[in-house]
Formats: C-alpha cells, structure tokens, sequence
C-alpha cells in the first residue's frame, strides 16, 4: 500500500500566527518535509505531533498535507 500526499499544506508562524498555504516537496512520513512559500525553501522535521522549521529568524509549524493511502501501484 502506497501513501500519496497532496501538494500543500497549511503553514503556521508562531509569533503572530498567521497562516498561509504553502508547497510541500520530499515528504517523509512523521520525519521531514520541505515546504516552499514565496521562493524560499523551509526544512521542516518532526518533533512528535507537528513539523516545526526556521527561517529568517522565525518559526513555522504545520500538521503536514493530507496523505491517501493507495492499494496497488501508482
């Protein structure tokens, strides 16, 4: 069984939080993903309940996009 992502994701910054869809590329499972938002990539890892990252000295949160499982090939 394969488990196919969408390709967005709700980003969230933790000083004013404000929320934004972001792009979402090289997503691994309860691990790590790279989201994109305005042509800056952000590595997001897992801490345990949410996917956190950092960049120009802010942070960012996200629950990760909505993943499908898939019997079969794909």
């Amino acid at each position: 069984m394969n488990t196919i992502y969408e390709k967005t994701a709700i980003l969230i910054n933790t000083r004013n939080d404000q929320e934004v869809e972001c792009e979402v590329d090289n997503v691994k499972d309860k691990q790590s993903l790279d989201a994109f938002i305005a042509g800056n990539k952000i590595h997001m890892r897992w801490n345990g309940k949410i996917f956190v990252g950092n960049a120009h000295g802010m942070e960012f949160t996200s629950s990760g996009p909505v993943g499908r499982n898939i019997k079969g090939r794909y």
